[in-house]
C-alpha cells in the first residue's frame, strides 16, 4: 500500500517537555518505529509533520535576537523547521535501521494570497503564556495571540488553505524508488505567484489539510492522522463519551455539519479525512502513533471512508 502518515508537531515536542534535541527524538521514536516496520513489509511512506511549536518557538528566539540579529520572516522560518524536523525523523529512523533510505523534500505549497485566513490568525503557534503574559507580547511584538482550546494563550498566525505542492513530483519519484520520503513539512512553506513570481507569505498552513491534498495529487491510498487518542470520540469530555470505529463520509459530513467536532480540536482532522476519502482516497485512519500499526491492519482508530464498509488489510 501507499501511505501518507501525518506527524503533529506537539508529537515531537510535547508540553511537559523542554524540548531538547533529546526530548524530540525520544518522542518521534513510536512513529519511526512504525514507519521502519510498514516499510519492511513493503509499504510506500510518505510523513509529513506539523511545526507550531517549534516555528513558534524560532519566532521568539528571533524577535529576542533583534536588533542584533535580523529577524526572518515567517515563510523562512517554516523553512527551517522542515530542514529540522526532516532531519530529526531522518536520525530516529536510521538509529532504528540504519539501512533504510530517507529523504526530506523542502516543499512549497501554493496558497491564494486573497483566503480570508489572512485577515482572521486562527493557527496557534510556539510556547503557551498566560493571558497576561500574551497580552503583554502583543503589545510589545505587535503578535495576534489568542486561547488555544482552554490550555493557555499563544501566538496565532494566519492559516490559508493549500492550493498546490510545488515539489509533487519530486516526492513521487523519491517514493517510488524504495525511499521513506519526509515532506510537506509544517503544511509546507505558504507561497503565492505576486507578478509572476512566487514570494513567501507569513502564514502556516494545516498539515492535516495539506497532507490530505498531497495523499490526493500523489494517488496514494491510505492517510494516516496522528494524534493524542487511538480513536475519535464522540459526546467527548461527557458520561455518553463512545470511541467511533468507522463513519462513512456522508455521516462525517453531517457530524462536522453539526458542529461534534470543533475547530480547535478535533474539527481539522476529521475535516482532512473526509477530503482524503472523498477525494480519490482508499480511507483516512485517525490514532494515536502507539496505535498506527494496529490501525493500517483494521485493528485500531476511526476510519473515514467513502463507503461504510469494513476494509480490514
Amino acid at each position: 500500500m501507499r501511505i501518507v502518515i501525518a506527524v503533529g508537531g506537539n508529537a515531537l515536542l510535547k508540553e511537559n517537555q523542554r524540548g531538547t534535541w533529546a526530548d524530540q527524538l525520544d518522542s518521534a521514536r513510536p512513529v519511526t518505529e512504525a514507519v521502519v516496520a510498514l516499510r519492511r513489509d513493503g509499504h510506500q511512506v510518505v510523513l509529513t509533520h506539523g511545526n507550531g511549536p517549534q516555528v513558534g518557538t524560532l519566532m521568539l528566539q528571533h524577535a529576542m535576537g533583534e536588533p542584533q540579529v535580523p529577524g526572518l520572516p515567517l515563510h523562512a522560518l517554516g523553512a527551517m523547521t522542515q530542514g529540522e524536523l526532516g532531519y530529526l525523523l531522518q536520525t530516529s529512523i536510521a538509529e532504528i535501521d540504519p539501512t533504510a533510505q530517507t529523504a526530506t523534500i523542502l516543499t512549497r505549497v501554493r496558497v491564494d494570497d486573497d483566503d480570508p485566513a489572512f485577515d482572521n490568525p486562527t493557527k496557534p503557534v510556539g510556547p503557551f503564556y498566560s493571558e497576561e503574559d500574551a497580552k503583554r507580547l502583543s503589545r510589545e511584538r505587535g503578535w495576534t495571540v489568542g486561547e488555544d482550546s482552554g490550555r493557555g494563550w499563544r501566538c496565532m498566525v494566519a492559516s490559508p488553505k493549500p492550493v498546490e505542492i510545488l515539489e509533487l513530483e519530486a516526492i513521487r519519484v523519491l517514493a517510488e524508488s524504495g525511499e521513506i520520503v519526509i515532506a510537506g513539512g509544517g503544511g509546507g512553506i505558504p507561497v503565492s505567484t505576486r507578478g509572476g513570481t512566487l514570494s513567501g507569505m507569513a502564514a502556516v498552513i494545516d498539515k492535516d489539510r495539506s497532507s490530505a491534498e498531497l495523499g490526493i495529487a500523489l494517488g496514494f491510498d491510505i492517510l494516516v492522522l496522528l494524534t493524542a487518542v487511538p480513536r475519535v470520540v464522540e459526546d467527548f469530555g461527557t458520561r455518553w463519551e463512545r470511541p467511533l470505529f468507522h463513519m462513512s463520509a456522508s455521516e462525517t459530513q453531517r457530524r462536522l455539519q453539526a458542529g461534534e467536532f470543533p475547530p480547535g480540536s478535533m474539527g481539522p482532522k476529521v475535516e482532512s479525512a473526509h477530503r482524503f476519502a472523498t477525494g480519490g482516497g482508499r480511507a483516512a485512519i485517525i490514532t494515536d502513533p502507539a496505535s498506527l500499526l494496529a490501525a493500517i491492519r483494521g485493528e485500531d482508530g476511526t476510519w473515514i471512508e467513502a463507503e461504510q464498509e469494513a476494509a480490514l488489510l
